[in-house]
């Protein structure tokens, strides 16, 4: 540190106006505590002159003092002067910051709303619990027995390759993630008391693609029925009464020969769409059949005493001819701007 200038009226005058120079340049509160500490700090030249008056002869110490005190006083009005200035100023640069312009358009949080895909599933369970069915649920990290053996399927059947079905290391674990929801089917007639009604929505696994038409991840609703005296009748009876609830009063079914492991005989079921695009047309909707012996043997039940039918959709598919889509990516992706169009329902 330098040696103090000489306490004289015009040394003690200089470095008060370099002080109130310092105040008034000062642009925040925050530049103004470091000219504070410069030019009012302990180590401020009026700092100094103030230590240095013990060292002054007592008879020129008075007059030293008043010379020194008058300086130090306009410093410290000059500072608290500046300070409140300051401090105005930024308050209102804060509040003019934070102005809120009652004319302009609120900007509103969206309102999530429930996957469309999740309505239909919901939307479709109900429609069996209002003719007494109940809703089954089970594992999506299936055991291969309920995937497959329960279901009649071969040990060489296609549906068992890779290329379909993701099995689970070690493969000897005989886990898979399920195909279909058709395990769920088994599992209910192994836990309830004849006669079962039961329809099981869920989410499925292959190894496909995701496409305009297809994705590894989606949807199926299963139901089986089984009972005394149940015929294809009853089957085509309950498929028209959900066309109907999922299409319109006008809704038409019509069921084609085909063949599936786990029923005989089997059909596959078309749904008439007045409002497809290229025209009206029969578009495919889903399979269904009598369930085979086979299956009830698997579940310890007699088919000479009961019969019963199962049938089976995707729920992507049904949303698409449902609502005219045509790109299975809009339904997968999580665009809010896709739910939007069904509605915001919570």
């Amino acid at each position: 540190m330098s040696d103090p200038s000489p306490l004289t009226e015009s040394s003690v005058a200089s470095a008060a106006d370099a002080a109130i120079t310092a105040f008034a340049a000062a642009t925040t509160i925050a530049e103004l505590r470091l000219a504070r500490a410069a030019h009012a700090g302990e180590q401020s030249p009026l700092a100094q002159f103030n230590a240095s008056l013990k060292s002054i002869p007592a008879e020129d110490r008075a007059a030293a003092g008043k010379l020194v005190g008058q300086g130090r006083a306009r410093v410290a009005e000059a500072l608290s002067a500046r300070e409140a200035e300051l401090a105005v100023a930024e308050e209102n640069a804060r509040l003019a910051a934070e102005a809120v312009d009652v004319t302009a358009v609120p900007s509103r949080w969206r309102t999530g709303s429930r996957h469309p895909l999740s309505l239909l599933m919901e939307q479709m369970g109900d429609v069996f619990i209002g003719m007494g069915w109940e809703i089954g649920e089970g594992p999506e990290l299936e055991n291969e027995w309920f995937n497959f053996d329960s279901l009649n399927f071969d040990e060489d059947h296609p549906a068992r390759a890779m290329q379909d079905t993701f099995f689970i290391d070690p493969v000897d674990s005989h886990l898979v993630l399920r195909t279909h929801t058709s395990p769920v089917q088994i599992r209910s007639l192994l836990t309830r008391d004849l006669p079962v009604y039961v329809v099981a929505p869920g989410r499925v696994f292959r190894t496909d693609e995701l496409d305009a038409t297809h994705t590894p991840v989606f949807h199926q609703i299963e139901g089986i029925a089984i009972d005394k005296g149940l015929t294809m009748a009853n089957l085509r009876g309950t498929l028209e009464h959900l066309a109907r609830a999922m299409f319109g009063e006008d809704a038409q079914i019509r069921l084609r020969p085909n063949y599936f492991p786990f029923t005989e005989p089997s059909a596959e079921m078309d749904v008439w769409s007045p409002n497809a695009k290229g025209g009206a047309r029969w578009i495919e909707w889903g399979g269904c059949g009598m369930v085979n012996r086979n299956v009830l043997r698997a579940a310890g039940i007699d088919p000479d005493e009961y019969q019963g039918f199962a049938f089976g959709m995707g729920i992507e598919r049904t949303l698409m001819f449902r609502n005219d889509l045509n790109e299975m990516r809009d339904i997968v992706e999580g665009d809010i701007r896709f739910s939007q169009q069904f509605g915001m329902v919570v």
